[in-house]
């Protein structure tokens, strides 16, 4: 479910997230966004498709319809897929491996990483698990990938944390704790 959580982490670098700044402005935020996630190679020329990229991603997570999410992610996939096939992992477990072209550039692969996330997640959890961030003050989306499916916020770290210590601050002003 890395993938996924892939997907989702990507789409909330956008600007509407952040209250207008965007995570990926420049080639830097790029590089340090992907280094995060294990992948390296980015260039100035990637910041504007991998910009359309996450755009196209963020309306395949928006819809809660499957067969649109399948649709949305499978083109994704398509545009960077090479090679798919089972193979064996480190236990000798097998595993679907999806292999991008020999051509295909940064955000292709990106794009094969994010599609097969989602299609994962989909197939794996359910279109349910597709949400909206319980913030009132953030417009991210997300896959719950937990195992409980209760999770609620895009980043929990950030989002929860925010709505926990506006929660706080209500009770104790109802209460005549703060002013």
């Amino acid at each position: 479910m890395a993938t996924a959580g892939f997907a989702t982490e990507l789409v909330n670098t956008a600007p509407g997230v952040w209250h207008g700044e965007d995570q990926l402005a420049h080639t830097a935020s790029l590089v340090a966004f992907l280094a995060d996630h294990g992948i390296d190679g980015a260039e100035d020329r990637d910041l504007a498709p991998v910009h359309d990229l996450r755009d196209r991603l963020r309306a395949v997570l928006d819809s809660r319809d499957p067969d649109a999410i399948e649709r949305g992610a499978s083109a994704l996939v398509a545009r960077g897929v090479g090679a798919i096939g089972l193979e064996p992992d480190e236990r000798g477990r097998l595993q679907w491996i999806a292999r991008p072209r020999a051509d295909a550039d940064l955000t292709d692969r990106l794009a094969l990483l994010g599609g097969v996330g989602v299609l994962g997640a989909l197939r794996t959890l359910g279109p349910e698990r597709f949400r909206d961030c319980a913030s009132d003050t953030c417009s991210g989306v997300f896959i719950d990938t937990s195992r409980p499916g209760r999770r609620r916020y895009c980043m929990p770290d950030l989002c929860g944390n925010r709505a926990n210590v506006a929660a706080y601050r209500a009770r104790k002003k109802a209460s005549g704790g703060i002013s």
